[in-house]
């Protein structure tokens, strides 16, 4: 009986070696885990993190060229407007003298289509 007693205490024993290992096993297994689940948390930080720079230096190039793009037009605009000033500059005593020779030189005359009725 000796023997008997001695088997099942080992049997417990070895269950108990079993049910520890298997605690540890579950224990580094949540361990790797959680350690896994914070690596791929920093991953996906850094991640985005270059991504959001990517598009920044990607916003600016874009806005940038807007910004250019703005800049040109209204250079431009001022070109027109000052090439427009000096054209009127030339032409307006010309067009002037024409207008006022035109309207104050009155010379009387019969229209063509005119008829007399006696």
């Amino acid at each position: 009986m000796a023997s008997q007693s001695q088997g099942i205490h080992q049997l417990l024993q070895a269950e108990k070696r079993a049910k520890d290992k298997l605690d540890e096993a579950k224990k580094r297994k949540a361990k790797r885990i959680r350690q896994a689940k914070e690596e791929a948390m920093v991953e996906a930080d850094q991640y985005r993190m270059q991504r959001d720079k990517e598009f920044r230096v990607k916003e600016a190039k874009a806005l940038g060229s807007q910004s250019n793009l703005a800049e040109e037009m209204e250079a431009q605009a001022l070109e027109r407007i000052a090439e427009l000033t000096a054209s009127y500059r030339r032409g307006v005593e010309s067009v002037l003298a024409w207008v006022l020779g035109t309207v104050c030189d009155v010379k009387p005359q019969v229209h063509l289509n005119f008829r007399a009725t006696d």
